[in-house]
């Protein structure tokens, strides 16, 4: 792992132009549109920063669609999972996991659950032969179709809450998206009418079970005044103290339902590792036989490819090469920074990889691939829940990584909508890149396929390049400012490519960065 001082700078190769290639998501033959580059090698800092512009990566090509121009325009979201508070559709699935390792107990219908509809296409036309542009299409599984039919339901303004619970959590999250909207009326339990719910001004309804404790606790009592009783001393209190404990309305953590506790005879043993992506790494290269026996699995089951596409080579191009150095700096993660594979080990064999990058401020999703034989698990929903723990869990060291970036959010694509739901979550704005809670998005949304999210008119991307000449090029092994470099060009085309790349990449990076000219 690289040390912190002796790291070497991006070097990429930007590609001139727009790719127009066919969509991975309503199938236009031409209609998906991007620019493109190589990155032979990459900064996790100049990568996060590439993401905050709406970039992304497949393997060691990063890309950026050309938002107002392709068919289906790609926000970049992220989530917030310091705020994030499971739904009951997530809670739902993580019950499901338990359940299946505490007694090997696997319910039926749950292969509904999580439809298996993301593509991995070849999206990207190659301008080199040598270079395999992949388009990832989906990141993250797709949730089940009650997650669905909440989401639907949430768009819907005033919608009664049946549950008590339910109606001060609402309000919860309302309070901590601090999303700039108009206030909401404040929500008033009144008493319902018949047949419409629990009259919140009595006393709430008791378990059975607790009603019989407590009668026998009270004959007990009557029994033996002085005091002792089984289990516990009375020393002469009053009665009212021995009722039972009113429940906490604080909803299970995120990592109390993960880390739920199994019996000691459980059928199942379900471990997470960390891998780091790269063939030095003993554990990595222990277990590449069995993680791309996985893959080539799934691919073939889930995506239908052909044996000949879902080879060693394209494996390990797509989800083993990355252009980020690794890097291990004091104050970050004890693992480090980087990419990663984290591998879900059931009862020692591997049944899923999510593939991650692992940066300054966030935890990014790539890619996950899992045993089609263990789809009543809803994998694809269990992983996005461990990541955003998994976060959490780095947050307590870094604290400014603090985010979970899914990818692209499609809201064109009903099958891609699904991002979402985990809420809080932010839209990237694709023409000032700043965040916009996604609620604010999502009316615009409805709308047009493509639009600003940032409502001041007069707001500009504060990032941009002002001084092109400031940019680095990297031309026959020496580094020199564009401003020294352009003095020995004369294709006048050059200049455009150029200035075209620094107006995607900001004003930081392409100062950081070394676009490689040849």
């Amino acid at each position: 792992m690289a040390s912190w001082a002796a790291l070497s700078p991006s070097i990429v190769e930007y590609f001139e132009g727009e790719d127009f290639y066919r969509c991975g998501y309503c199938k236009n033959e031409s209609g998906s549109r991007s620019n493109g580059m190589w990155a032979h090698s990459m900064t996790v800092q100049d990568y996060q920063d590439l993401i905050d512009r709406g970039w992304r990566r497949s393997g060691k090509y990063v890309y950026k669609p050309v938002m107002n121009q392709t068919c289906c325009p790609q926000y970049t979201i992220r989530c917030r999972p310091l705020q994030f508070q499971p739904s009951k559709s997530h809670k739902k699935v993580l019950k499901k996991m338990l359940k299946f390792l505490a007694k090997g107990e696997i319910s039926k219908g749950n292969c509904e659950d999580e439809p298996m509809d993301s593509t991995m296409d070849d999206a990207v036309a190659g301008d080199f032969a040598l270079i395999n542009k992949l388009d990832i299409q989906c990141d993250l599984k797709t949730l089940s179709d009650d997650l669905k039919e909440s989401f639907e339901s949430e768009k819907k303004k005033g919608k009664k809450k049946e549950e008590s619970n339910e109606l001060i959590q609402s309000q919860d999250v309302e309070e901590k998206l601090g999303s700039g909207e108009p206030s909401h009326s404040v929500k008033v339990h009144m008493v319902p009418k018949p047949g419409k719910g629990a009259d919140l001004s009595k006393p709430p309804c008791r378990k059975a079970k607790e009603i019989r404790k407590e009668r026998k606790r009270l004959k007990l009592m009557q029994q033996n005044p002085a005091g002792e009783l089984e289990g516990f001393q009375a020393q002469s209190q009053p009665p009212s103290l021995f009722l039972p404990k009113a429940k906490s309305n604080q909803p299970k953590s995120l990592e109390d339902l993960i880390l739920e506790s199994l019996p000691e005879d459980a059928s199942h043993k379900l471990e997470v590792r960390l891998v780091p992506v790269s063939f030095e790494d003993p554990e990595f290269k222990s277990s590449f036989s069995q993680s791309f026996s996985l893959y080539v699995k799934y691919q073939m089951a889930i995506h239908q490819d052909p044996p000949d596409e879902c080879g060693k080579t394209e494996f390990t191009r797509f989800l083993c090469s990355s252009p980020l150095e690794a890097e291990n700096p004091p104050n970050g993660p004890d693992c480090g920074y980087g990419s990663f594979h984290q591998q879900y080990w059931l009862d020692g064999k591997i049944i899923a990889v999510g593939v991650i990058d692992i940066l300054p401020h966030c935890v990014s999703s790539v890619y996950l691939y899992y045993d089609p034989d263990y789809s009543f698990l809803s994998l694809g929903i269990y992983s996005a829940l461990r990541e955003i723990a998994f976060t959490r869990q780095l947050h307590e060291k870094t604290s400014q990584l603090s985010y979970y970036y899914m990818g692209f959010y499609i809201h064109s694509c009903p099958k891609m909508k699904y991002k979402g739901q985990y809420r809080p979550s932010d839209l990237l704005c694709p023409e000032t890149y700043v965040w916009v809670p996604i609620e604010q998005c999502l009316p615009s949304l409805e709308n047009s396929k493509y639009c600003r999210f940032n409502q001041d008119p007069e707001a500009v991307d504060e990032g941009r390049c002002k001084e092109p000449d400031r940019l680095q090029v990297f031309h026959k092994k020496a580094i020199m400012p564009y401003g020294v470099y352009k003095k020995h060009q004369k294709d006048p085309s050059e200049e455009a490519s150029v200035l075209q790349y620094a107006s995607l990449v900001g004003q930081t990076c392409s100062e950081r960065m070394l676009l490689f000219r040849n």
